[in-house]
Order: structure tokens, then C-alpha cells, then sequence
């Protein structure tokens, strides 16, 4: 039956509608529940935890971080069920705003529903930043995310023999949860210097819980005897039907090969990670103002109670910018308990909020100087062939990247979506967006601007859908529970 507009009030539905169900939305879910909101916890996922928290059913948490905050997370959906709605297994594909409230457009099923809430909070998460290179569509080529999500997800492990590489401090626990599953990882490849980063040392020191974990994961790579250099990289990946090999190389301070430095490994699987990308699809699409963030990413600009420049709308954990799970729970309860008081008038204690901001900054900074010491540097570009693919959905390569500036006159990466097809694909530019910005920046001679990643992540249509859902319209869309 067809379906009314949100009525403002009550009969909006919910009080909150949270998207995710990582640590920032769960955390924001359980906050605002506890003063008494009624919350919608919105996610594609079939069991809490979001990326940080994946698991299998059964799990004991035992190849986890920080899985007792978890626990008492999950138990805290349990606590407020009379209040908490989770949906699971809902992928969002569009928010509006209707009336007073927001309408949250979601697909269970192959079903479409519509799930109403007077606010909204953006804990959307992230995904692997992947640079192309020559090679990286042979099957055996995953991000580092999808290796560790298979892992940790359903004890699969992806390989006999793995190479991992890429940037960041990420790559530490992927290896390491590799070889303690059994596989032989021939070597983790940083292609920056994280010795950097003790150019901080106040920060480093306020964080010391964050360098003990760190340590812990290198101690593994030593039990092991997995090589682990800095400043090189996998710069091309090689085999017909499956991956054979790659090729390493030691890299300058701005990322270009050194001559004389390559040499092949051999290998089944490739592991690569450079960093995380922000999913900012939902906040883009409600209009949220955006802005760079310290590692080139385009992340919702948010206040000190997490609110963004759209009235009623928060944010919180990565899509306000990379920054860790710690740095996410925070955010989200902050989220949490404003959203909660915007919506029922119950003010949150101060003290705690007082707490939760001094914590945050601390977060913050670390984020930061992580951001500095894992920089990606534009000569990722010299590793390219004119034929290496950029966009694996369409299938477009770099030189017609190139020559929709140089030849179509195309100016930033939307026009070039338009004239070349980047980003028309299936995953709507997610995989290829940050490379496609990168080259047509570079090809028209500049830098690349929050303009530019904008242009790539906005799109009315988050997920992909049937095009029955969208020819039914809200006539055939389930109203909520």
C-alpha cells in the first residue's frame, strides 16, 4: 500500500535513524537509546560490528581488539530493545528529507523499505583507498580490507603465499593475522617510512596503548620471519588467470621507483592497502558541507556535538575522517547524546561530554600525525602503463583518462566520468575515484581539490538497486515495523 510523508512529531516514526552499525553507530545507537530515544540502527551487515568488529556467528572475540567493549555494545542493544530497533541486512541507498524528519530509503531482501526518523547520524564508515597499478585486476589482487574481512568473517584465508603492501598501519594486522592463520607471507611492503611519526613524541606518548598493539603485530612478523621494508611497495603484479608474482620496488620520498631497485617475488596473493577512504556517499547526498581531510580525503565537516552544516543531521567516526576505532566510539556516543537531546529534550551529563571532547582531541591529534607519517605522494602515477586499468568496471585505462582532458577539454573528474565512463560502473566509482581525481588533477596540471573527490562520491542512488524498486516507487515499499 502506498505510503504517507513523515509527519512531524511522534509520528515521524523514530527519534534517530542511525546509519551503520560499526563502532561509531553502534556506540551513538546505545547512547541515545540509554536517555531515553527511540533509534532505528541501520546496516547492510548481518550481525553488528561494522569492518572493526567482523565476525563470524559463534565468535569469542579472541582475533579481535577491544571485543569486550563489543560485547557490552551488543549487550546494550539487547538492554534497550523497547527503544532500539536494529535492522540488519538493510543496505541504504537514499536518505531525503520529508516534512519535519528524514526518510531513509533501504532494500532488505530484494524488498524496499522506508524507515523515518525526526535526525539522522552518518556512521557510514570507510573502505580500502586502492591505487592502480599494472596487474592489480589479475584475480588474486584484494585489498587489504577484503583479505581480513575473510579472515575474520568466515576463517577463510585468501592464499598460500602473500605479499602485503601498500601504506599505513593497517597492513601490520592483516600480515599478522595472515600467519598466524597459516599463510606464508613473503613480506610486508610499506612503501612510506613510519619512523616519522616519532617526530611526534608527545603524541606518540599519549598513546601509548595504540604503539604497545603495534609492537605486538611486528613481534608476530619477527616469530614469523616475514620481512617487512620500508619506502617499497608492489608497483606491478603478474600472471594471466591468476596471480605468479609481483613485482617490488624501492620507492624515493615522493614515491617514484628508484632505477635498478625492482625485483620479482613469487606469490599467489596480493594483499594491497593505502589507507581508507571515507564513505561519504549518504552525506554528500544530504548535502552535508565537505571538506579535505589531512590525508586528502573528503570527509562531512562536524561541530563539537558532531552536528554537520544540515539541520538535524550528525556524523561521526570515519566520514568525519579517518581515524580509528577509538576516535569512532567516541564520536558516535557524542553523536549519541546530542542527537538525543535534540530529540527528547534530555541533556547529557557534562562532565562526560567535558570527558568525551578532551579524548576526542587526543584521538584527533593522533589521527593526525598518522595522516603526516603515512603520507601518499603523486608519484604513485610513474608506476602506470597508458593501458593499466583505472576504472575495472568499465574497463578504462589511464591513457583515456589522459585524453579526456587533453583532447575532450574535460577539466575535473565528473566530466571525465561523463566523456570516459571512470566511476560508471557497478561500484560508482568507489574503487576508482581517489586515482581518477589524482590523474585528471594532474593531466589539467593542479592539485586535487575537495571539488574534485565531491564530484566523484556524489550520485543520488548510494547502492545499487533493481530498477523495478525505483519504476514501483513508494507504492510497493514496506512500511515500517
Amino acid at each position: 500500500m502506498p505510503i504517507s510523508p513523515a509527519e512531524p512529531g511522534p509520528a515521524a516514526g523514530h527519534d534517530i535513524v542511525v546509519l551503520g552499525a560499526g563502532p561509531a553507530g553502534l556506540a551513538a545507537a546505545v547512547a541515545a537509546a540509554a536517555r531515553g530515544a527511540r533509534v532505528a540502527l541501520v546496516d547492510a551487515g548481518p550481525r553488528p560490528g561494522g569492518q572493526y568488529w567482523r565476525h563470524r556467528a559463534g565468535d569469542d572475540g579472541a582475533a579481535h581488539h577491544d571485543w569486550d567493549r563489543f560485547r557490552r555494545l551488543r549487550d546494550g542493544l539487547d538492554a534497550h530493545r523497547d527503544l532500539l530497533d536494529h535492522r540488519s541486512g538493510h543496505t541504504v541507498w537514499h536518505v531525503e528529507r520529508t516534512g519535519t524528519g528524514f526518510t531513509v530509503h533501504t532494500l532488505h531482501a530484494g524488498r524496499p523499505y522506508e524507515i523515518r526518523g525526526r535526525t539522522v547520524v552518518v556512521a557510514t564508515g570507510a573502505y580500502d583507498r586502492q591505487l592502480p597499478f599494472p596487474g592489480w585486476t589479475t584475480p588474486g589482487v584484494f585489498t587489504a580490507g577484503a583479505v581480513q574481512a575473510l579472515l575474520k568473517g568466515q576463517g577463510v584465508v585468501a592464499g598460500r603465499r602473500i605479499a602485503v603492501a601498500g601504506t599505513g598501519p593497517f597492513l601490520l594486522p592483516v600480515a599478522a593475522g595472515l600467519a598466524d592463520a597459516g599463510a606464508e607471507v613473503v613480506g610486508v611492503f610499506e612503501a612510506g617510512r613510519p619512523l616519522a611519526f616519532g617526530r611526534r613524541p608527545f603524541t606518540v606518548v599519549r598513546n601509548a596503548a595504540k604503539l604497545a598493539e603495534g609492537a605486538g603485530y611486528l613481534r608476530t612478523l619477527a616469530r614469523h620471519r616475514i620481512p617487512y621494508r620500508t619506502r617499497t611497495t608492489v608497483v606491478a603484479a603478474h600472471g594471466t588467470d591468476s596471480v605468479t608474482g609481483v613485482t617490488v620496488a624501492r620507492l624515493d620520498a615522493g614515491w617514484r621507483i628508484l632505477p635498478g631497485s625492482a625485483r620479482t617475488l613469487d606469490c599467489d596473493t596480493v594483499a594491497v592497502g593505502y589507507g581508507f577512504t571515507p564513505q561519504t556517499e549518504l552525506a554528500v547526498q544530504l548535502g552535508c558541507a565537505m571538506e579535505r581531510d589531512g590525508d586528502g580525503s573528503l570527509v562531512a565537516r562536524v561541530d563539537s556535538r558532531q552536528r554537520s552544516s544540515v539541520d538535524g543531521v550528525y556524523a561521526a567516526g570515519e566520514a568525519c575522517g579517518v581515524g580509528g576505532a577509538r576516535l569512532s566510539l567516541i564520536e558516535g556516543e557524542l553523536a549519541g547524546l546530542h542527537a538525543a537531546w535534540a530529540t527528547t529534550s534530555t541533556p547529557p551529563d557534562r562532565r562526560r561530554v567535558a570527558r568525551l571532547l578532551r579524548r576526542r582531541a587526543v584521538q584527533r591529534s593522533f589521527a593526525a600525525a598518522l595522516h603526516r607519517a603515512y603520507p601518499v605522494p603523486g608519484g604513485w602515477r610513474t608506476w602506470l602503463e597508458e593501458d593499466t586499468v583505472v576504472c575495472r568496471c568499465e574497463e578504462v585505462d589511464v591513457a583515456a583518462v589522459r585524453r579526456a582532458v587533453t583532447e575532450l577539454g574535460a577539466t575535473d573528474p565528473r566530466t571525465v566520468k561523463l566523456c570516459a565512463r571512470p566511476g560508471m560502473g557497478l561500484c560508482q566509482g568507489r574503487v576508482c575515484g581517489y586515482a581518477t581525481a589524482g590523474l585528471v588533477a594532474e593531466a589539467d596540471g593542479r592539485e586535487v581539490t575537495a571539488d574534485d573527490l565531491r564530484g566523484m562520491a556524489g550520485r543520488p542512488i548510494a547502492q545499487p538497486l533493481p530498477l523495478g524498486v525505483l519504476a514501483a516507487g513508494a507504492d510497493e515499499a514496506g512500511a515500517e515495523a
